[in-house]
């Protein structure tokens, strides 16, 4: 007999409502959840997909611990024992940075990902911390700490009330978009044209997106800070800089006019190869229209000028008056964010304030770069000591790091490595012991990390649709119980880590005098937080004291776990809306429009605009029904358009003697790989793309499907020294590669 379930899905940035249909335990279908309060039924084919991935038979369901050299089955306990003998002895031969941590993009799909990784990196205490963030978005949290003094303060295109939106770099219509949460993005996007507004994209490809804008331009790969560089040019020489209500609220304007004064349209022309009396267009446009949006993504993150390049989409979004209002680029406000402070001056944000041990790369977000995890296993230096042990959480760097070869290489002469990992795939099978995490249908659901980058405020929860299967282990309790093994307390009940969390944080809430809760008692708060788990009780805990929360009965009408599953559809908080300054952290509590270390790195953009490339760059490129290394194991999620192939365009094919459909060799600084060329107009000429995320032809794993058509891996064509010096983030587009027929 089958039944119905609501679930969040959680496989890309959209997270729209699902309806499951389940026989027994397996769920045998999943469509749009029409009433859900943010996504109204809208359904992708990942999405549709839900049930195979959630069933996918290669999911691991006991722990492995490898055992004279091979990974064997093992109880919970004994893999547990075995992570506590691994990893406490380095840290007490070595200390906590000889211990490295590799956070991959799952985690930000799963509340365990968003709750426990957290308090594990602060009661180990290293700095050795990588994540997917700098292969993908580290500039822009580095542009927005720069700017407002807080590097999760991301303002979001108005895309329901915008009248002009140019987009950069960015492919939502196979993405779904990205640090811009919003379901059904094309659907946004044909009703911004629909009310006579213009979608302008640039991007080397003439992707999905591309088709359905008013203009597109074919940049030249890697020159996008040029181009918005050139852009502020015209807005400050034509006059037509207009901060309107923003101006009690920055700094810096006069120095930026100097700062960009050089950028003119024809000095940055034959660099972007675009032409300079259409860089002004674009600039006239922006400004002339009511209102307007400037959102840029991973095309212009992963290039060697990223952080550049996010900051001046601010940038053109502050000069013409469009940020923090509708219809431009605003803050959403999440149910779980801290309460909110009054406005004022903050501590503002730092880089560099340490350094990885090999290349001196500086920190960022309290992140190295990911490019340096290799190096800082296998090379030995004056400075400190290799990291000997690492723990890997939903992250497979072998695949999404470049080169990989030197990565696997560099895992394998780990003292000790564990993975908490669905699968053993390329990273994971690396590992003396893997942790596997149920499927996504018996684990609880809410996005933390997403709301706060929606295009609408919005709060939903979705408690496990399926039971917890015999002999799996929670997620949450997996990480729970990690922490517990790596800070010497292994065996004790790992609700003490919830415990010790809801504590800290009542502890803190009750001294502040600006807390709903401020001077009450903590133990008596704690008594009355609802929820069946731990995991559960800081959601509570985090939305009665956020800034729709009921403050514990301070705000009776506000937000609350219980009142939270009485809306099992969600609970609509309303529109973006304008909220300067309270955002503001910086050390003035104004927007600091050219922060220091901005100011320092424009000379590197100003030899850039004389640079003349010859020869082809590699670019990257997304799917629909794919998102990373995550789901080639699925079959329903590839075959057709979805392929690992080399996309190149006709005249470049026919000057190498490429044909279509015939393998052709690519090679780069890390590399080299062979895939089939796919001839096609819809890159420019020049470029070379090849996706992201494929590469499953390595021994050991088990990808059953993956396996049998396994792609090749683009970061192998990398050798990891390009990096956005301000970010760390790796330069993945724009990178120089050769091309040649096999044989």
């Amino acid at each position: 007999m089958s039944r119905t379930a609501l679930r969040i899905c959680p496989l890309c940035e959209a997270t729209c409502g699902l309806t499951l249909t389940i026989e027994g335990t397996r769920v045998t279908s999943a469509r749009g959840d029409r009433d859900d309060v943010f996504s109204n039924g809208f359904i992708c084919p990942k999405g549709a997909s839900f049930g195979a991935v959630d069933g996918d038979p290669d999911r691991l369901r006991t722990p492995l611990v490898r055992r004279d050299g091979e990974l064997r089955e093992a109880t919970w306990t004994e893999a547990f024992d075995a992570v506590a003998a691994g990893l406490r002895p380095v840290v007490e031969r070595h200390g906590p940075h000889a211990v490295g941590m590799v956070l991959g993009n799952p985690n930000v799909h799963t509340m365990a990902g968003a709750l426990y990784p957290p308090v594990l990196l602060a009661a180990l205490g290293t700095r050795s911390l990588f994540t997917a963030s700098t292969v993908d978005q580290m500039p822009k949290h580095v542009s927005s700490g720069l700017l407002f003094g807080d590097a999760n303060a991301i303002p979001v295109p108005d895309l329901d009330h915008t009248d002009h939106l140019l987009l950069i770099g960015a492919n939502p219509l196979e993405s779904n978009g990205s640090l811009c949460t919003a379901p059904d993005f094309p659907g946004k996007l044909k009703a911004l044209k629909a009310r006579g507004g213009t979608l302008t994209v640039i991007d080397p490809r003439r992707t999905r997106t591309a088709k359905l804008a008013d203009r597109h331009l074919a940049i030249r790969p890697g020159t996008d800070a040029l181009l918005l560089a050139a852009m502020a040019q015209v807005l400050f020489e034509e006059g037509l800089v207009d901060l309107g209500e923003l101006s009690p609220h920055v700094q810096g304007i006069d120095q930026l006019r100097d700062a960009v004064r050089d950028f003119t349209p024809e000095s940055v022309a034959v660099a972007c190869d675009v032409d300079a009396a259409l860089v002004r267009t674009l600039a006239r446009e922006l400004a002339a229209a009511p209102t307007a949006a400037v959102y840029a993504r991973i095309g212009s993150c992963t290039v060697p000028h990223g952080t550049l390049a996010s900051w001046l989409v601010d940038v053109l979004n502050i000069l013409t008056g469009n940020l923090d209002r509708p219809g431009g680029a605003l803050f959403p406000q999440a149910a779980t964010d801290r309460t909110p402070r009054p406005a004022g001056p903050g501590r503002g944000f730092a880089l560099g304030r340490w350094h990885s041990r090999v290349s001196r790369h500086p920190e960022a977000k309290g992140e190295l770069p990911l490019s340096a995890l290799a190096e800082e296993i296998d090379t030995a230096t004056d400075e400190g000591t290799p990291v000997r042990a690492l723990i890997t959480v939903a992250a497979n760097p072998v695949l999404s790091a470049p080169d990989g070869d030197r990565l696997d290489k560099a895992l394998d002469s780990l003292d000790f490595m564990v993975s908490v990992d669905p699968y053993l795939n390329e990273t994971s099978r690396n590992a003396d012991v893997v942790l596997p995490p149920p499927p996504p249908s018996q684990s609880p659901h809410h996005d933390f990390a997403f709301n706060t980058l929606a295009v609408r405020n919005q709060v939903r929860y979705s408690r496990p649709a399926v039971p917890l299967e015999p002999g799996r282990m929670a997620e949450t309790e997996i990480l729970a119980r990690l922490t517990l093994a790596v800070t010497g307390m292994h065996g004790a009940d790992p609700s003490a880590v919830d415990d010790l969390v809801v504590g800290q944080t009542l502890g803190k809430a009750v001294q502040d005098p600006h807390s709903p809760v401020h001077g009450r008692d903590p133990e008596e708060l704690a008594a009355q937080l609802a929820g069946e788990s731990g995991p559960e009780r800081r959601l509570d805990l985090m939305l009665r004291l956020g800034p729709y929360g009921d403050g514990f009965g301070a705000h009776p009408e506000g937000l609350g776990l219980e009142r939270l599953l009485a809306h099992p559809h969600g609970i609509d908080l309303g529109p973006l809306r304008s909220r300067l300054p309270q955002p503001l952290k910086t050390r003035s509590g104004r927007i600091e429009l050219l922060p220091q270390p901005i100011a320092d790195d424009l000379p590197r953009l100003r030899r850039a605009a004389a640079e003349r490339p010859t020869g082809l760059v590699l670019v990257g490129r997304r799917h629909l029904r794919s998102n990373n290394s995550w789901m080639h194991n699925v079959p329903a999620l590839t075959g057709g358009t979805n392929r690992c192939t080399v996309q190149v365009h006709p005249e470049d094919a026919e000057r190498l003697g490429l044909r279509d459909g015939e393998p052709v060799r690519v090679k780069g600084a890390g590399g080299e790989v062979t895939a089939p060329a796919e001839v096609t107009d819809g890159v420019r000429r020049g470029v070379v793309s090849i996706p992201h995320g494929w590469g499953h032809d390595r021994p050991g794993t088990r990808l059953s499907h993956a396996s049998t058509d396994p792609g090749v891996n683009v970061n192998q064509l990398l050798d990891g020294s390009l990096l956005d010096p301000l970010s760390g983030n790796a330069v993945l587009n724009g990178v120089p590669v050769e091309l040649s027929p096999l044989g």
